[in-house]
């Protein structure tokens, strides 16, 4: 049977999917955390302008209809093969859901709410940081949920440019017509990607249920 033969793969060929599942933790993890940094700052910023916001939206969403293997073919012929062009390639399909969220979360927020705290002498940082990111938290926080399981899978391909990670298991399977091998690579990104979103879901549900009572008591 198929399952019994993945475990033994996975039992004789341990030290080498242990490898492979760090190195894919730590390429996804570095990426997810540029992305946050970026996409959350992009996103505060084109709030101050709507112009600015469509053509930054406009361009990461025609960024984003790139095919991933065509933009990692882009990519090894300008930092070349490697690490380098993976992380760059999977920070750039990263942004989107970050910026947009970041974005339509501030943008949401009640200007009653709002012109409340300006009229009591709330300044911009204030505004920011005190009222207008943490009202926004819970849809900030599903558009990083939706990115980061998104970086997990599409890390299972960086391998085709030379990168480390889970990719290096299903690559080597699909050249080497070893099914079972890149299955076995397949179903840890899986596994990968699904652990992660459960323990992001209950850190979502926490926020928005902490955030919207804080509303409902302020109403």
């Amino acid at each position: 049977m198929v399952i019994l033969d993945l475990f033994k793969l996975y039992a004789e060929r341990s030290s080498f999917f242990a490898e492979l599942f760090l190195e894919h933790i730590v390429l996804t993890g570095m990426a997810i955390s540029v992305i946050t940094v970026i996409g959350i700052s992009v996103g505060i910023l084109i709030t101050r302008n709507d112009t600015l916001a469509n053509m930054v939206i406009s361009i990461v969403n025609f960024i984003y209809t790139i095919p991933s293997v065509a933009l990692f073919g882009i990519l090894v012929s300008i930092s070349g093969v490697g690490n380098s062009s993976a992380l760059i390639a999977l920070i750039i399909y990263g942004l989107l859901p970050m910026i947009r969220n970041t974005y339509v979360g501030i943008k949401e927020v009640d200007e009653l709410v709002v012109e409340s705290a300006v009229a009591m002498g709330s300044t911009r940082k204030q505004l920011l940081f005190k009222i207008q990111l943490p009202m926004a938290l819970p849809v900030i926080m599903a558009g990083f949920r939706t990115m980061v399981i998104m970086t997990i899978a599409l890390g299972g391909i960086a391998s085709f440019i030379g990168a480390g990670g889970l990719g290096v298991a299903i690559w080597r399977g699909i050249t080497t017509n070893n099914t079972l091998l890149t299955l076995g690579g397949s179903l840890l990104v899986a596994f990968l990607a699904i652990t992660t979103d459960l323990v992001l879901e209950i850190f979502e549900k926490n926020i928005r249920n902490r955030i919207l009572g804080d509303v409902g008591r302020i109403k």
